[in-house]
């Protein structure tokens, strides 16, 4: 589960309470994201203050279930009603504590927006760059936006240097699910270990 902690370590930047009463443009809804994840951020919040700010914002605008499922793979069409329930709580719960543990303790990420393309009707790839400090090179993060209604954009994968982290999170609970005989129960009990760190 490490790389999922890279994975929401760049989710800061997806945050914003922007109102959704008129179409965004996707490369606008994630620029505009990163100037409120600033603020969220601020140091003039508590740490405790922060994660909750992070956990509320992430909630409206991440499509933290759709992520879910995707991640779940396969597996989603062999286990029962009752076992997606529980699935579909648990990785919310995982999600959230995830990110914002981690992210409270960022401060001043800064993003450019370069470009953006339409991939079809649902999906709007926008590139940006994480820009270099001190204490990290440049950093190329492309955006897949769920765009289908143009005024609840929501993100469903960060591409880092060419890595779907999605796609490496699938890969990290299906190993789990198939070195335990293919048993769902194992990736609960991992994320419910996760969860009450």
């Amino acid at each position: 589960m490490k790389n999922f902690l890279i994975f929401v370590t760049f989710l800061i930047i997806t945050l914003s309470n922007i109102s959704k009463v008129y179409s965004i443009e996707a490369d606008v809804f994630v620029q505009s994201t990163v100037n409120r994840a600033s603020e969220a951020l601020n140091n003039k919040f508590s740490k405790k203050e922060k994660i909750e700010k992070l956990k509320q914002i992430a909630s409206e605008t991440v499509d933290i279930r759709g992520i879910g499922f995707y991640t779940l793979g396969v597996y989603r069409k062999n286990i029962s009603n009752d076992q997606l329930k529980q699935y579909e709580k648990l990785f919310e719960q995982y999600f959230l504590k995830s990110f914002s543990s981690r992210l409270a303790e960022y401060s001043n990420p800064e993003i450019e927006v370069i470009s953006k393309k339409k991939l079809n009707q649902n999906y709007t790839m926008v590139s940006s760059i994480l820009v270099s400090t001190e204490q990290r090179p440049e950093v190329k993060v492309d955006w897949r936006i769920y765009t289908k209604n143009l005024e609840n954009p929501k993100i469903r994968d960060l591409i880092i240097e060419g890595l779907s982290l999605a796609r490496t999170q699938k890969e990290e609970f299906s190993s789990i699910i198939q070195s335990n005989d293919g048993d769902i129960n194992a990736l609960f009990a991992a994320l419910i270990e996760f969860i009450k760190e």
